[in-house]
């Protein structure tokens, strides 16, 4: 049976809402996704959690996990934070606003952070994946042979073995409201610029029409 595991849904445990998915990790060797990254809502500075895709189970609209939310809780933290060195890095006070505050630097590799008004020790988060895996973010961008056709919407994968199928295109101008699943051998390689395709627009626009679940708003 396949499970399709939208970006942007809501995620609950057996006893409660516990956030959102924002991203996928897929093991590229394998085909498969290993994570799904869910993240709490408007709980400012709790970390999103890597949730084994063995713990959820995609239904209509929501992804429901296998676990209660103190589980949850305890599961690998999706972001890891290291604290720079002021010296090193050229920094005299990173600015916060509200707790926490992005700011910019020549030379950092990643968002920085610096907590509270003056803070004087900058921070780098960075997202945590696992070794030889890689990151899919919601509306990563999609690319043909002849250039962007759209965003990924989500993944469709095999129940049994979690091998993804297909990759779900978000709607593009180009096909209107047209939504497609481009099959997972069209797909020749995910990095950090997107997913890169094998097949051109034209070949895209050729596939039917699939209605998929819509994330909560």
């Amino acid at each position: 049976m396949p499970a399709e595991f939208t970006m942007g849904v809501m995620a609950s445990c057996t006893d409660g809402f516990c956030g959102e998915v924002r991203r996928t990790i897929l093991d590229p060797a394998a085909g498969t996704v290993t994570h799904l990254v869910v993240e709490p809502r408007h709980l400012r500075g709790e970390p999103g959690r890597l949730v084994p895709v063995g713990l959820a189970q995609a239904t209509e609209g929501e992804v429901k996990l296998g676990c209660t939310l103190a589980e949850f809780k305890r599961l690998d933290p999706a972001e890891e934070v290291e604290v720079l060195n002021d010296a090193e890095y050229g920094f005299s006070e990173a600015v916060g606003v509200g707790g926490f505050g992005n700011v910019s630097s020549p030379g950092m590799a990643g968002p920085t952070s610096g907590i509270g008004l003056g803070a004087s020790q900058p921070i780098v988060v960075s997202h945590s994946v696992p070794l030889g895996e890689t990151e899919v973010g919601q509306h990563e961008h999609v690319h043909a042979v002849d250039g962007e056709i759209g965003q990924v919407e989500g993944f469709v994968v095999d129940s049994a073995d979690h091998t993804v199928t297909h990759v779900i295109l978000k709607e593009g101008h180009l096909w209107g409201r047209k939504q497609v699943a481009i099959p997972i051998a069209a797909v020749k390689s995910v990095g950090e610029d997107g997913i890169s395709l094998s097949i051109s627009k034209h070949d895209v626009d050729d596939l039917p029409a699939v209605e998929f679940h819509r994330p909560s708003q």
